[in-house]
């Protein structure tokens, strides 16, 4: 290894579709997982995100649907 530059050298001419589909999937990810911290960790969001905090722990059934019957 002669330098940082040649270890992480990528040959882009030899990817593959599966390569490429991989590498984009990975950044998107990457770029909705730092947006979602953004969101998350943002003083404004605060007390939106705080007043949700208890609805895994929350035993009430609620109805999303609207249906009252539960189907």
């Amino acid at each position: 290894m002669n330098s940082l530059g040649d270890y992480f050298h990528t040959d882009w001419a030899a990817m593959t579709p599966t390569d490429w589909f991989g590498t984009i999937v990975t950044v998107v990810i990457f770029l909705l997982l730092v947006g979602l911290f953004v969101y998350v960790f943002r003083p404004k969001n605060r007390e939106r995100l705080e007043a949700n905090k208890h609805i895994p722990l929350d035993d009430d059934e609620t109805v999303i649907s609207g249906d009252k019957n539960g189907g």
